[in-house]
């Protein structure tokens, strides 16, 4: 929590403990380790970073390297970093370790081997199922009733050796984490060294398989609930028992149903699960972007993407919101979180929006729904543009080109809006002259934006994206040593390869649900049906059809990390929309921007809630207030789907307009949205406000003449505003 603590330096002790209390609901707290196993992690770290950089700067790795390496230093990370939980909890991971135990133990003692262990646990169960309970249970275990009683022994030990750990050594793992790293590790490696015949095999593995893929299987699971808790994890359980029982389900959902070894080979052996498109896009370019990102807040950038906002829009009206809004951009382009983006910049920003006169809920609302739009803003775009590329086909450089503009427009709505806000208000920009002008803070710190040019240009220049991250990391350093400040030496690199490998956890521990959830969906064809729901449902309108996706998506998001909301609806919802017509990049655009709600949307909301928490605001309300303020994440996927040209898809002519006219109704929208352009507005001048701001936003020559005509009338009608400024607005 270092690193957060001096994130959150100017805030009080009770802001800082609400801030630290949501987080780690968010994201279950790491363990604080010392001595060895703190030298462990942190090699395991170092490891993973120079593994993924070799690849990414020197030669690519094999696939089975490539993914495998990855997926084995975050499970067993997450296993030494993150405890089961309480002590519930622990008994029963130690029984499930003690099970573990005595299935490795008896597959060389108890049997000659691993496959006659396996065969014995086949026969049990088609007798079982055949006999039902007419037969002695210890008549049908046969040799197998050894291994269920050496997992009680096993089990009891766990549990004593974890509770002297844990009285004598608080800050280590517990024995039964260990056990469990090392089971996950042995799994991974022989996924690793057995790649090839795995290939070979698939559709025909034999009994070691399948016993690796089932323990496989439940421990990805547990990573998962260790990290991110029962939500996401129950729905990753869930989908496995729709697999499992796909006969005796509705017909609207029926399907021919797997048996479980069947299940957990294709899920944990093959790339289609564990190992599939999430882990594949994480180890090829969201992990390097991740490091990419601690090393530019190491290098000093950090204080340069607030101060130049600060000097470009500070002293104007609602100027420390202005700032929010920039900074958050800044920040959002490198960052693959909101809450993270929300805490860096709005530790500092929101505060200052009080002090400005703002009130509390509206401060830290508009620090969250500002950060959001880092997730659509080049060159990153958190996690989810990588994820479009490889589900598209589209090169990563083509959806930076096509995501600039929607990106630019999302933060000119909220820069409008909290403008129209300050306004109402009477709220002025920060006085003094202890804001630097624009010029010198451009011209003292101007270097930390190279990194950021750097990995555009060689992005943009055709290179890969790991490589363009590789390149931009090895910059980050260059640039740091312009200032003496800022210079980072070993202690400062080793510090940023640390931050890299831990932020990564977060989003690496998904990797076994999103492949279960993903690989199910896949293998019993979820997909089309859902597809056919979403079709009959609408009834013919594309309308209907984006409000059930978005409200699909609001509802995944709240049990789900963003990305992986992403992921999913895309695989469910992308093929729905392609029947109505819609092209399959503006279909992703679409289901992506509409994924980011659970951010901001109430009951969930937790970037709010984060902004919340540093202003010292209700939650439900800030949630609420911001959702106001981003409420052109619902406006962008209306234009995608009817608007082609904003994702450049016409002739320049019809981009030109479109972005034309898209850039009016943002500024009209924001006094709609606000209810004030001169004054606050009547009832009436806000139902026209609200026509015209429609009418701008087609992009159409007439539609526009139109628009600008009735904001005009609204603009004419509030002539008096000096005389009447308080008229009842919406």
């Amino acid at each position: 929590m270092s690193d957060l603590d001096k994130s959150l330096e100017g805030l009080s002790e009770e802001e800082k403990k609400k801030l630290k209390e949501l987080m780690e609901k968010d994201a279950k707290s790491e363990r604080q380790l010392a001595g060895p196993w703190a030298w462990l992690v942190a090699l395991l770290g170092a490891a993973m970073v120079l593994i993924y950089f070799y690849g990414a700067g020197f030669a690519a790795l094999s696939t089975q390297y490539h993914l495998g390496v990855y997926v084995l230093i975050t499970f067993v990370l997450v296993f030494l970093l993150y405890p089961a939980g309480d002590r519930r909890y622990q008994v029963a991971m130690a029984l499930l370790g003690g099970g573990l135990l005595s299935v490795i133990v008896s597959s060389f003692w108890v049997f000659e081997s691993p496959f006659e262990l396996y065969r014995q646990i086949q026969m049990f169960t088609e007798i079982w199922g055949y006999d039902g309970l007419g037969v002695a249970v210890s008549e049908e275990l046969g040799a197998l009733k050894y291994t269920l009683l050496l997992m009680l022994p096993f089990a009891a030990l766990l549990v004593f050796v974890d509770g002297l750990i844990l009285r004598h050594f608080p800050r280590s793992p517990s024995a039964t984490d260990v056990v469990m790293a090392l089971i996950i590790a042995a799994a991974v490696i022989y996924w690793i060294s057995q790649f090839e015949q795995l290939n070979y095999r698939a559709g025909a593995e034999h009994e070691l398989d399948m016993l690796v893929s089932i323990v496989g299987l439940i421990l990805s699971l547990e990573v998962c609930r260790r990290v991110l808790g029962w939500s996401i994890t129950l729905i990753g359980v869930g989908m496995i028992a729709f697999a499992l029982f796909g006969p005796h389900l509705p017909d609207l959902f029926a399907h021919r149903g797997f048996r479980f070894e069947r299940l957990a080979t294709s899920l944990f052996l093959t790339t289609n699960g564990v190992f599939g498109v999430m882990a594949s896009v994480l180890a090829t370019y969201v992990i390097l972007f991740i490091f990419f990102g601690a090393f530019l807040q190491k290098s000093g950038a950090g204080k340069f993407f607030i101060e130049l906002p600060l000097a470009l829009a500070g002293r104007s009206t609602g100027g420390p919101a202005k700032v929010a809004v920039i900074s958050s951009a800044l920040f959002g382009s490198v960052s693959g979180s909101a809450i993270a983006n929300t805490v860096s910049s709005g530790s500092f920003t929101i505060p200052m929006m009080k002090r400005a006169g703002f009130k509390p809920h509206v401060a830290g609302a508009i620090e969250p729904a500002a950060s959001i739009g880092g997730m659509f803003l080049p060159p990153i775009m958190g996690a989810g543009g990588f994820l479009m590329a490889e589900l598209t086909g589209i090169p990563y450089a083509t959806i930076m080109l096509l995501s600039i503009g929607p990106a630019a427009l999302y933060f000119l709505s909220i820069y409008f809006m909290v403008h129209f806000e300050a306004k109402k208000n009477g709220l002025a920009g920060i006085k003094g002259e202890e804001i630097p002008h624009w010029k010198t803070v451009l011209k003292s710190g101007w270097y930390f934006a190279l990194p950021l040019v750097i990995i555009t240009v060689l992005l943009l220049s055709g290179r890969s994206a790991g490589n363009a991250a590789f390149w931009a990391t090895l910059s980050c350093i260059a640039v740091s040593w312009v200032n003496k400040e800022t210079r980072m030496g070993p202690k400062e690199i080793w510090e940023a390869i640390q931050i890299g490998a831990r932020n990564t956890l977060i989003v690496g521990a998904t990797i076994g649900v999103i492949g279960v959830i993903v690989g199910t969906i896949s293998l019993t064809g979820m997909g089309l049906k859902f597809s056919d729901l979403v079709i009959s449902m609408a009834g013919g309108s594309l309308l209907v059809a984006l409000a059930l996706i978005a409200l699909a998506s609001l509802v995944l998001g709240m049990g789900v990390p963003v990305t992986a909301a992403y992921l999913i609806v895309a695989v469910l919802a992308v093929p729905a929309l392609g029947e109505f017509g819609i092209a399959v990049i503006a279909a992703h655009m679409i289901v992506y921007w509409l994924s980011q709600d659970s951010n901001i949307t109430p009951p969930v909301c937790v970037a709010a809630y984060a902004g919340a928490a540093i202003a010292g605001s209700d939650p439900w309300k800030t949630g609420w207030t911001s959702f106001k303020f981003a409420k052109m994440l619902y406006v962008m996927p209306l234009l995608f789907a009817f608007v082609p040209a904003i994702l450049m898809d016409g002739t320049l002519l019809q981009i030109l307009q479109a972005y034309f006219s898209a850039t009016l109704g943002t500024i009209a929208f924001g006094a709609f949205a606000m209810g004030y352009l001169r004054r606050k507005t009547s009832w009436f001048e806000w139902g026209v406000l609200g026509l015209g701001t429609f009418l701008l936003f087609w992009p159409n020559l007439l539609t526009d003449a139109a628009g600008l005509g009735l904001v005009a009338v609204v603009w004419w009608l509030q002539r008096d505003a000096a005389n009447h400024p308080q008229v009842s607005a919406p």
